[in-house]
């Protein structure tokens, strides 16, 4: 009886403890893929597991397009609860728009990458806009990224420490010379890199500042 109680008591701290907070609206239902559009390669990349969406697979990206904001957002606060697999390398993008192949045209990715060895961009970087090469993180764990989009100011925080806060210049002509690297309303997705790699996002949340 006592170790029922017990479970009881886990699963509903559990669940509380993926409620959206106060100010903040719900992406993810923890259940399918509603309100999000699978882009058009490798598709099996993406499922839903024990309420995270998992990306393991060949390079594919889930664009949100579901209701909230009509899935165009401007200032706002964007919370995901994250865990990694050694090993893996993934992100979420903002700013950004649904395409049916490759890498998002659009918009800022904010780096997922604990211990991929390939890339030294860690966990917490605005990609190849401000790059963070200590890890924040650790694998296995779940962290929570936190980007804050206010203007042409950016910041990202990983477990409320910071790791990024980076304003856009006025004569920006995107990153790498990508004019799709700005600033501007936009909607999010998350990445599947590669088959080696295994990135859970759950808890996915935001509030809108405007």
């Amino acid at each position: 009886m006592r170790k029922l109680v017990l479970f009881a008591l886990s699963a509903t701290l559990l669940c509380a403890a993926d409620k959206p907070e106060k100010g903040f609206k719900s992406l993810f239902n923890g259940k399918d893929m509603d309100g999000w559009t699978i882009a058009k390669e490798n598709e099996a990349t993406f499922s839903v597991k024990d309420g995270a969406i998992v990306a393991n697979g060949p390079r594919c990206h889930l664009y949100y397009t579901g209701k909230v904001g009509n899935h165009t957002f401007t200032d706002f606060e964007l919370k995901v609860d994250v865990m990694t697999k050694a090993n893996s390398n993934g992100g979420i993008y903002f700013a950004t728009q649904y395409q049916e192949k490759g890498w998002p045209d659009k918009g800022f990715e904010v780096q997922v990458n604990n211990t991929f060895e390939k890339d030294f961009r860690k966990t917490g970087s605005l990609y190849m806009v401000q790059d963070n090469k200590e890890k924040p993180a650790d694998d296995d764990k779940w962290f929570t990224e936190h980007i804050i989009v206010k203007g042409k100011n950016v910041q990202v925080l990983v477990d409320g420490k910071k790791i990024v806060d980076w304003t856009q210049p006025e004569d920006w002509k995107g990153a790498n010379n990508s004019v799709g690297r700005m600033i501007a309303p936009g909607t999010f997705a998350l990445q599947g890199h590669d088959p080696g790699s295994t990135v859970y996002y759950k808890n996915i949340r935001v509030k809108m500042l405007k």
